[in-house]
């Protein structure tokens, strides 16, 4: 067996997974709209989110009348598991089946389980997008890509929530959010933004205005796809200040893309690092870095030493 505290950052390209990815996208917005419509609204969206987990993704608890029920993927397994609090629940197979078959068997077995949901069936974030009941497209599933991908996020989950704890202020779980497919944290100044002006497909203009609504540096991972076509972690900040698409950050290979106006480092650059946890780190830091300075963040209210397992902050008197 390996060194156990030397985590394995597993290959993870592109072309190999792009239509694993496709299907597996859709998929996790049939189970990500359920949490949206069960669940109160959250500031900027975090209600519908999912978390890494370690079997794979999950909703965590839901409410459903008195009793509360979750849905999780696993990855090892492969596996769709339905778990209520009752004691009742109902396993699914992760296998090769359209977006349809899916979300049929999905609310089947909701239903069978006293636990039914209505939701829209339209896609989010995805031009021309096909409701889930009609999409026959999208059936493309290999385990081991779909492996592939948790594992890279159970890497990435890790170093985000470290870089997490180094901030005082405002801040976003550490979260997966199935519209755009990316496993994200955000750093908010305290300061009110502008009104957001984008907009996205399959969300309303004031879900975008709200989830943009203070000024903000987020970073995450994306598995490729949304204008690129590699996996890669990325950096932005809204609004953006003016000088922060010119600041130097770490690590070398690290760019700012104009076509998307936020800051690239490709996965593959990390996992062949000689030490991809201190590499994406510097990734982290040095692009926030370059926000908070170029938007005059009160870095000294907001930022603290990162914490250490086991060890309490020490707070100044």
């Amino acid at each position: 067996m390996g060194d156990p505290t030397s985590p394995q950052w597993p290959e993870l390209t592109f072309e190999a997974w792009r239509d694993t990815r496709a299907t597996l996208h859709l998929w996790t917005q049939v189970v990500g709209k359920i949490r949206l419509q069960l669940t109160p609204w959250l500031n900027h969206s975090w209600h519908v989110a999912l978390y890494v987990t370690s079997k794979g993704l999950t909703t965590s608890a839901m409410p459903h009348g008195s009793r509360s029920f979750e849905i999780e993927f696993d990855f090892n397994l492969q596996v769709l598991d339905i778990t209520v609090s009752d004691g009742n629940a109902r396993r699914l197979p992760l296998r090769p089946q359209s977006v349809a078959d899916f979300y049929a068997s999905l609310m089947a077995a909701l239903g069978e389980l006293r636990v039914p949901v209505t939701i829209k069936e339209g896609p989010c974030e995805i031009q021309g997008a096909t409701p889930f009941s009609r999409d026959e497209t999208h059936a493309v599933y290999d385990a081991d890509q779909a492996r592939r991908f948790w594992l890279a996020l159970v890497q990435v989950d890790r170093v985000l929530k470290q870089f997490r704890t180094g901030f005082l202020g405002k801040c976003s779980p550490v979260h997966f959010f199935w519209g755009s497919f990316d496993l994200t944290v955000t750093r908010f100044s305290g300061r009110r933004a502008p009104r957001f002006p984008g907009t996205a497909p399959g969300l309303a203009p004031a879900v975008m205005q709200e989830a943009y609504s203070h000024e903000e540096s987020s970073a995450g991972f994306w598995p490729g796809g949304n204008g690129i076509d590699y996996p890669a972690f990325y950096s932005y900040a809204y609004p953006a200040p003016a000088g922060f698409r010119d600041a130097v950050v770490q690590p070398t290979a690290a760019f700012f893309s104009e076509a998307l106006g936020e800051f690239l480092l490709s996965y593959e650059a990390v996992r062949t690092a000689a030490d991809p946890d201190a590499t994406l780190l510097a990734f982290l830091q040095s692009t926030y870095e370059a926000a908070a300075r170029a938007a005059a963040w009160d870095r000294a209210a907001l930022e603290c030493p990162r914490g250490v397992a086991g060890v309490p902050r020490d707070t100044p008197p």
